[in-house]
C-alpha cells in the first residue's frame, strides 16, 4: 500500500514538473519577446528613420497593450478552462511576434507589438494563476523559482543570440525564430497541460462583470495590486536606464553591455531556485523582507557608480539582478496563495495590468527625472536611486496586509476532461 502511494507521489511530482517546464518555456518566450526590442534601437533608428521618441513607442506598445488587455480579459478569463485559454492566448502571442518579424514598416511593427503584448502579457498572468491552482502551499516558491528562472535564461541564451542573428544577418530573424520556437512549444502545451476546470464550479452561476467587481471590490485584493505596483515601480525604475548609464557614466562601451545580462542571468538561474527553496523552509514573508532590504545595497551602490572596471561594473549589476528578482519569488509566492481559487486567474489578470502600467509609469517618471549633461553623462540617477530604495522599503510594510493562506490548504485539482 505504502510502496503504491509512493508510485502515485512520484508521477505526481513527475507531471507537476514537466507542467512547470512547459510554463517555464512559454514565459521564457515572451521574455525574450519583450527584452529583445531594448538593445535593437540603434538599428531600428537607422532603418526606419525614427527618432528616440518613436522608438520608445515601440517599446512602450507591448507593456501598454498587456496592460489594457489584462483588464479587459479578467473580466471572463475564470469563465474558461485554464489550458484552453493559455493555447488560444499563446496562439495570438506567436501570430504577433509573426507580425514583428514581417513588419515592414514603422507602424505596421508598433501594431505587431500591440498584438502579441495582447496575448503575451495574459499569457503569463495565466501562467501565475495555474502555478496558484496545481502547486500545493508548501512546493509554491520552488514552482515560481522554476518558472521565473526563464528570466535568467533568456538574459544568458535568448537575448544574446537573438542580439548575435540581428547585427549578424538582420533585424528580423529573432522574432521568426522566435515565433518557430513558439509554435513548437505550443504543441508540446497542448500534450503536456491538463484540463484546469476546477475554478469552474465558483464562477458558473455569477456574472462575468458581477465577478471583476468582487475581483476589485475586496481590501485584500486591492492591498495585493498596491503591494505589485509598488513592487514592479520600485525596480522599473532603475533598470531601463542601467544599460545607458553603464555607457555614458561609469564608461562600459556597447559591445561590453551583453556581458551585464551575460552575468546577471548566469546568477540568477542560481540564486532564484535557491531563494525559492529558501522561501519554502524558513516563510515566504520573511525572505522576501530579507531579500528587500538586501536589494537596498546594490542600488544604491549602481545608482552612484562612477568610472570603475569592467568586472566592478558586472560584479555591481550582478548583484543588483540577483537581488531584485529574488524578491520576485516570495512575493509572487505570497500574492497567488493570497487569492482564493475562483478569483485567482481574474485577479492575475488585473495583476499583470496593474504591474504593466506600474513599469509604464516607473519608465516615464524616470524619463522626466533624468537630463543629459553637455558632455554626455546622465545626471540624477542618484535621486531615482533613492525612490527605488523608498518604495522597496514600502513594500516590506504593505507585504505585511497580504492575506495568508488558509493552514492545510491544498492545492487545485484539475477536473476530469469533458466529453
Amino acid at each position: 500500500m505504502l510502496k503504491e502511494v509512493s508510485v502515485q507521489e512520484s508521477e505526481q511530482l513527475r507531471g507537476e514538473r514537466m507542467l512547470l517546464l512547459v510554463l517555464a518555456a512559454i514565459q521564457f518566450t515572451a521574455i525574450v519577446d519583450f527584452l529583445i526590442i531594448l538593445p535593437l534601437g540603434p538599428q531600428y533608428m537607422r532603418v526606419f528613420g525614427i527618432t528616440p521618441g518613436q522608438f520608445g513607442v515601440i517599446v512602450s506598445a507591448y507593456a501598454i497593450s498587456a496592460g489594457i488587455s489584462g483588464i479587459a480579459t479578467g473580466v471572463v478569463l475564470d469563465k474558461f478552462d485554464r489550458k484552453r485559454a493559455l493555447l488560444a492566448l499563446y496562439l495570438g502571442f506567436a501570430v504577433g511576434t509573426l507580425f514583428c518579424a514581417l513588419a515592414p514598416t514603422y507602424h505596421l511593427l508598433v501594431a505587431a507589438r500591440v498584438i502579441a503584448g495582447a496575448f503575451g502579457g495574459v499569457a503569463g498572468a495565466l501562467i501565475l494563476a495555474i502555478i496558484g491552482d496545481v502547486v500545493p502551499e508548501e512546493r509554491r516558491g520552488s514552482a515560481m523559482g522554476l518558472v521565473m528562472s526563464s528570466f535568467s535564461v533568456a538574459s544568458i541564451c535568448g537575448v544574446p543570440l537573438g542580439l548575435l542573428l540581428a547585427t549578424s544577418l538582420d533585424w528580423h530573424l529573432p522574432f521568426l525564430v522566435l515565433a518557430g520556437l513558439s509554435v513548437l512549444i505550443l504543441i508540446a502545451s497542448a500534450y503536456v497541460l491538463p484540463p484546469l476546470r476546477a475554478h469552474l464550479q465558483h464562477a458558473r452561476n455569477q456574472h462575468p462583470v458581477a465577478r471583476m467587481l468582487a475581483v476589485l471590490g475586496r481590501t485584500d485584493h486591492q492591498m495585493a495590486f498596491l503591494f505589485m505596483a509598488v513592487l514592479s515601480f520600485t525596480g522599473f525604475i532603475v533598470f531601463p536606464n542601467i544599460a545607458n548609464y553603464m555607457v555614458w557614466n561609469v564608461g562600459l562601451t556597447e559591445k561590453q553591455l551583453p556581458l551585464i545580462y551575460l552575468a546577471g542571468g548566469i546568477a540568477t538561474v542560481f540564486s532564484l531556485n535557491w531563494i525559492g527553496r529558501w522561501s519554502d523552509r524558513t516563510g515566504k514573508q520573511r525572505v522576501f523582507t530579507l531579500m528587500s532590504l538586501a536589494a537596498t545595497v546594490p542600488i544604491l551602490l549602481l545608482t552612484n557608480l562612477p568610472r570603475v572596471s569592467l568586472l566592478a561594473a558586472i560584479a555591481t549589476s550582478t548583484l543588483l539582478m540577483v537581488c531584485m528578482s529574488g524578491r520576485m519569488v516570495p512575493a509572487m509566492a505570497l500574492m497567488t496563495g493570497s487569492i482564493e481559487p475562483q478569483y485567482r486567474g481574474g485577479f492575475m489578470s488585473v495583476n499583470s495590468s496593474v504591474q504593466q502600467f506600474a513599469c509604464g509609469v516607473a519608465a516615464y517618471f524616470s524619463g522626466q527625472i533624468l537630463t543629459q549633461t553637455p558632455s554626455g553623462e546622465l545626471a540624477h540617477f542618484p535621486l531615482l536611486g533613492a525612490v527605488s530604495i523608498v518604495c522597496a522599503l514600502t513594500c516590506i510594510y504593505l507585504a505585511r496586509f497580504l492575506k495568508m493562506p488558509m493552514n492545510g490548504a491544498g492545492p487545485v485539482q484539475a477536473l476530469p476532461a469533458e466529453g
